[in-house]
């Protein structure tokens, strides 16, 4: 979800979430990487309201249509940088951490496109999207009506 999201009335802790939001907007993750990474944690996590708002914000930044069909692909395309490979294996690794401890390869593979500030920024918007998931599942939220900031109604 995103600071555009609103609920009614705002909870304190929404508002505390949309401050983190703002937060991670603000951070040297591009966001490019950070759409891709929201819409590759909302698939892991089957949140079909956050897969509708994340790919509509992606397609709204510039994301291209390619990218975002074949990103449960990802490791087998062409289409995505080594920082968003590095980026995407770290989301997928620290989504399905109840499966399995994420993998020291996943961690290292990070730390070698990231520096700890973006490294950081990284873990909190992975963790943020996650925490969206659950928040929108557990309140089933509907998909379909979201549209991005400046979209045509």
């Amino acid at each position: 979800m995103s600071a555009t999201t609103t609920a009614s009335p705002l909870s304190d802790t929404y508002r505390a979430m949309l401050g983190v939001e703002r937060a991670i907007a603000k951070s040297r993750i591009e966001l490019s990487l950070r759409e891709l990474i929201k819409l590759r944690v909302s698939q892991i996590n089957g949140c079909a309201f956050c897969i509708d708002m994340h790919w509509k914000d992606a397609r709204a930044a510039g994301e291209t249509e390619q990218r975002l069909y074949s990103l449960p692909a990802w490791r087998e395309c062409p289409y995505y940088s080594e920082r968003e490979r590095a980026g995407l294996l770290l989301a997928e690794e620290l989504t399905r951490i109840a499966d399995k401890p994420a993998s020291e390869e996943a961690i290292e593979h990070a730390h070698d496109h990231f520096d700890a500030q973006e490294l950081e920024d990284l873990l909190w918007a992975i963790a943020a999207i996650n925490t969206w998931n659950r928040i929108s599942i557990g309140s089933r939220k509907t998909p379909g009506d979201y549209q991005p900031a400046g979209a045509a109604h």
